[in-house]
């Protein structure tokens, strides 16, 4: 519960300066990577230890309010239509999170220029997707 709790704060000190929706968004993927680098051992807490977090309703509660923050852009970012929020919302969290998991592999390197480099490459990589969502609910072109 810590672990969501500190995770939960980064995000909202990452994104309490931004005002359009987008950038929150953007500004919650750059903090994502960054509590990855800088809290490894909450961020495998929080992400690695396989519990099947639908068997926890602690652990659904301590969620909610980064789902909250999430939902609330989304919304924002693509009004009236919740299927289109939902796929920028999960689009945007795995970018986060392969941009975190690629820093914590090493491919970006070690130190401050490497967490910067892959916070940064998040954020835009969700202000791409933003801008390219409606390809987000087309068909998977492999079928």
């Amino acid at each position: 519960m810590r672990a969501l709790h500190e995770f939960a704060a980064a995000l909202a000190a990452e994104t309490g300066q931004a005002q359009a929706p987008e950038q929150r968004l953007a500004a919650m993927a750059r903090a994502y990577v960054r509590f990855a680098s800088e809290q490894r051992p909450l961020f495998d807490t929080v992400f690695g230890t396989g519990l099947d977090k639908s068997r926890y309703p602690e652990l659904q509660r301590a969620w909610r309010p980064l789902d909250e923050t999430v939902d609330s852009c989304v919304a924002e970012i693509c009004p009236g239509d919740p299927a289109a929020a939902q796929a920028l919302a999960a689009a945007a969290e795995a970018t986060a999170h392969g941009y975190a998991m690629l820093l914590l592999d090493g491919s970006y390197g070690q130190g401050e220029d490497a967490v910067s480099a892959a916070s940064g490459q998040a954020a835009r990589a969700v202000l791409a997707l933003i801008q390219g969502r409606t390809a987000l609910q087309q068909p998977d072109p492999g079928n």
